[in-house]
Order: structure tokens, then sequence, then C-alpha cells
């Protein structure tokens, strides 16, 4: 549904994205990842045909994004990073504007208005200036002009920034609602909504890619050692000696009341911790395994990428 091939953007002698590819699939919610200056937002300008690349190319539905400028913005919802909202308009009369300036005519507007209050939930406020909302129905009317058209592709940017923990919720619940059969791409620095929202992560810095894959397969690529926490009844002075020497254990360590080892993956370290505390009688409370978060997988590539660059640079010099 959705193809970027080989694209770049070049601001004089800086290059805010540098020759990056990816494709999200009809049906996918896909999330954009990277620091603050990686060149998530130019991306998806240039997606959305706000601006145009300096080279390669993005389609929507096959369709080059600025050949078929028109045809590609009839079928894309998109959410800036700052709602694109006329302060002093009545929320539905605003609505209906976004709407005729979408195509839209009037029989299609009334339905097509009242279809986005509902399904946003801004009902309680459709009769009030959108100046004076709060943060949260800002966000949620942002998302209803981006949807009035009932959009195939949906593009969000941070449409979570400045919500409070609540809102939160509400935004990430009314997204996964959304999406459906659409396709859907959201750029987020709240890594755990990333997570709880998308089926795929594109994660750039300084404009390149460092990783395109499903979260799951990024966690599985990226964890060398199992992680399992244990916490026992009865302490021990012999506790950490013991496991260290079970098989695949390469460390043992205890903060507070918890016991926090790494061991190679497969080795069966839960089963064999939880059979070495039953035959020392030390009275098990809890052993589990510690999944890889996405927080991890991010940082952790961000790093090696910066290793990577300046690694390069130092090459260059020499």
């Amino acid at each position: 549904m959705i193809e970027a091939e080989s694209l770049s953007k070049r601001y004089g002698p800086l290059t805010a994205v540098d020759n990056i590819s990816f494709k999200a699939e009809k049906g996918d919610v896909l999330g954009f990842l990277g620091p603050n200056g990686a060149g998530k937002t130019t991306t998806m300008r240039i997606i959305t045909g706000f601006m145009p690349p300096s080279e390669g190319r993005a389609t929507v539905a096959g369709m080059d994004v600025f050949e078929k400028s028109r045809e590609v913005k009839s079928r894309i919802g998109y959410l800036p990073e700052r709602p694109p909202l006329y302060q002093d308009m009545v929320v539905r009369t605003y609505l209906d504007y976004v709407a005729e300036l979408k195509g839209l005519n009037r029989s299609q507007r009334g339905e097509a208005v009242e279809r986005v209050v509902e399904s946003c939930g801004i009902g309680e406020v459709a009769d009030r200036l959108a100046g004076h909302l709060s943060k949260g129905y800002q966000q949620r009317l942002g998302i209803a002009q981006a949807m009035v058209n009932d959009p195939e592709v949906l593009i969000l940017d941070e449409p979570t920034i400045g919500l409070d923990p609540k809102q939160i919720v509400e935004m990430r619940d009314m997204i996964r609602k959304l999406a459906g059969e659409r396709t859907v791409i959201l750029s987020s620095h709240i890594l755990g909504e990333v997570s709880r929202i998308c089926n795929k992560v594109v994660i750039i810095n300084r404009g390149k890619i460092v990783a395109n894959d499903t979260i799951e397969a990024l966690k599985k690529s990226l964890q060398s050692t199992e992680r399992v926490t244990m916490r026992l009844q009865k302490g021990d002075p012999s506790v950490g000696d013991a496991v260290e020497k079970l098989p695949g254990v390469k460390s043992v360590s205890k903060s507070g009341g918890t016991w926090n080892i790494e061991s190679e993956p497969g080795s069966g370290t839960v089963e064999n911790v939880a059979q070495l505390v039953i035959d020392k009688g030390w009275g098990l409370e809890e052993v589990s395994h510690v999944d890889i978060s996405l927080e991890d997988v991010f940082l952790q590539l961000v790093r090696e990428s910066e290793d990577e660059r300046e690694a390069g640079l130092q090459e260059g010099e020499e």
C-alpha cells in the first residue's frame, strides 16, 4: 500500500533523509521511531506529498505521490505533529470545511462529519470552538479531520505528544479501532505505546534506517542472552554460587530481594533454577523470564548506529 524507494532529502549540506526504503502493506500499523532530528517528520511529509524528495520516490497504492498527487491525497489522512486546527471555528463547522476541501459534496459531508465525530469520541465537544478544547480533544479533532474522507492510509505524526497518561490510553485504543483495513504509519517517542499498537517498526537515526521488521523479530535478533529473575523465601549465602554452576548461566547478581540471572538462550534456565531451589529447600516465590523491551531494542540499535558512524568518521580522517 505504501512504499518508499531510496528516498533522500537534502537541505544544502544537511541530509535529513538518506536513501531509505520501506513498505507498509494493507492492514499494517507501522511504528516509525527515531531520536529527535532523525528524519521521521521529513519522511512523513514526503509520503503525504507535502514536500518532494531530493532523490527516490514514494508510492501509495502503486501511484507516485507527486505524479498522481490528487489521487494519492484523496486516499490519505494526515495528522501532523501540530493538529491543523482553526481555533475560532466550531468543531462541526471545521470538519465540514475540511470535508469540502477534500472533495466531498454537501450530502456526503454531513454523513462524514457525524461518522468521525462518533468514531473519534468528540460528540460532547462538537458544538464548541476548537480553540477552547483541551489538548486531548484537540488531538482527537486532528485525527477526525484526517479521517473525514475515510482514507485507506492514515499517517500520524506524534499523535500522543503532550497528552496525560489517561489520554494516551484513550488515544491508543482509538487508533487501534481506526486501523482495521487501513494502513497506518505513526511516529512516537513513547515506545511502550508503539509496542502495544504496531505490528511492525522502522527505526531511523540520522536519516538512515537502522532496523525494519516486526517487533518480535527485532527482539529475537538482539536477545543474545536469556534474562531470568528469581525471588526466594529464604536467604542463603550459597545461592549465587549454586545458580552460577547451572548449565548455560553466564552471570548472577542480586538487587534487593531479587536475583538476576543471565544465561545462554535455550539453556532451560527457568526449569533448572526451579529444580535447584526445590532441591535446596530455599522456598521458591517466583522465577520468570524477562523479555527484552522495545526500548532495549531501540537504544541498542541507535547506539550501534552511532558507533558505526564514529568508526566511519575515524577511518575517513585516517
